[in-house]
């Protein structure tokens, strides 16, 4: 453990030179581009309904998404190093970034919303199945039975495309 005030060891190696530092901000800037890039046709694909398609993305997103948090982990090793030798290249770091981060919140609302969309078109099945298998009977007083769990039947769903 470390004491209060000490950094934590990183397993990340820092840039030492100029050269470095540019070369790990054009790694970030490529993969930060790459990742853009899967995630704008996985994005389209979802927003036109072709959830398999859309799905076909995944192990390369997650590729990516491993190779981001990887050079995230260097770059924030290196911060010291390049905020004294090259701060207008961490400037431009945090201009892609917040870029970055617009675009994958826009994926991810898109995500969301099918998530909702077919999370409401499951439970609306289930509805009508239950409504279905439920006995049509009265009380003695007129009003409508409530079912029994006996007549209920559970909805299995493969969460496989």
């Amino acid at each position: 453990m470390t004491a209060p005030g000490q950094a934590k060891p990183t397993t990340y190696a820092a840039a030492a030179s100029a050269a470095e530092a540019r070369a790990l901000a054009d790694e970030m800037i490529g993969v930060m581009s790459e990742l853009l890039t899967v995630i704008e046709q996985e994005t389209e694909l979802v927003r036109a309904g072709k959830l398999r398609e859309g799905m076909a993305f995944g192990p390369r997103k997650t590729e990516l998404s491993r190779h981001y948090v990887t050079t995230v982990g260097r770059l924030k090793a290196s911060q010291p190093f390049m905020k004294q030798t090259t701060p207008e290249l961490l400037g431009t770091l945090h201009r892609h970034h917040d870029t970055f981060r617009a675009m994958l919140q826009v994926n991810l609302t898109v995500l969301a919303t099918a998530h909702a969309i077919s999370e409401k078109i499951v439970r609306g099945v289930n509805a009508e199945i239950q409504r279905r298998n439920v006995p049509n009977t009265y009380t003695a007083g007129g009003r409508r039975a409530a079912p029994g769990a006996r007549h209920l039947t559970p909805l299995a769903v493969s969460r496989t495309l």
